[in-house]
């Protein structure tokens, strides 16, 4: 009887100590998780201040539906992370602000008829993706649009009037773009009417943006399956 009295006493205190050592297990996890998630919000904050809206403006139905362009999702998908880390070792910024433009320049693609890619060649050269970048001349954003050349576009895509929007901007910059090759009828001299550089007869800014949109679309053909 005193040994079965015994063996009830130290299940009890095992059982005890159990719940113990569980409950403070997932305390720490709980401080582990609040510690990433606030050294993840605190990193590359000025470069990425432009970014704080994006995840509210997908929930509001303010940016438009990304469509991947493969029908293949898995292939989408590597081909996605293949170009997101091209582009962030390239150009220094964080793959988690890379992504979401990414993202959004399929989108604004698709609504415009444009390659993807040729955008974020765009972005990569007038910003290096820098979304609260802006000129002397008072070009803004991502892909460095005069507000006052465009407000139209502007009050077109939203109705807070911001170009230091990531999704703003490169929707009216696509817009700018497209109206530029309709008008000059070509892709090289649309690009060149896009930088203000239509005097330049060697149209050294298209061959820039159309080298680096090779470059990344061989990098996306590097995550696809069989690299096609």
């Amino acid at each position: 009887m005193t040994s079965f009295a015994g063996m009830r006493k130290i299940m009890r205190e095992a059982l005890s100590f159990a719940m113990h050592f569980a409950h403070g297990g997932l305390l720490v996890a709980g401080i582990l998780v609040m510690g990433f998630i606030f050294a993840h919000v605190g990193s590359a904050e000025s470069h990425e201040r432009g970014l704080q809206e994006l995840g509210g403006m997908f929930a509001e139905g303010r940016a438009y539906r990304v469509v991947p362009p493969s029908s293949d999702p898995a292939a989408s998908i590597s081909s996605v992370s293949a170009t997101v880390d091209y582009l962030s070792r390239r150009y220094r910024v964080s793959a988690s602000a890379i992504e979401p433009l990414v993202l959004a320049a399929q989108t604004a693609g698709e609504r415009t008829g444009l390659e993807p890619m040729l955008l974020v060649a765009v972005m990569a050269i007038e910003s290096g993706f820098n979304p609260i970048a802006e000129s002397p001349m008072g070009a803004q954003g991502l892909m460095q649009v005069i507000p006052r050349f465009h407000q139209d576009k502007l009050e077109a895509v939203s109705s807070n009037n911001s170009l230091l929007d990531p999704i703003v901007n490169i929707q009216v910059g696509a817009l700018v773009l497209k109206e530029y090759i309709r008008s000059t009828g070509s892709l090289e001299d649309g690009l060149q009417k896009y930088a203000g550089a239509v005097s330049d007869e060697e149209n050294l800014y298209a061959a820039k943006v159309l080298a680096e949109k090779q470059r990344i679309e061989s990098a996306a053909r590097r995550g696809r399956p069989n690299g096609v």
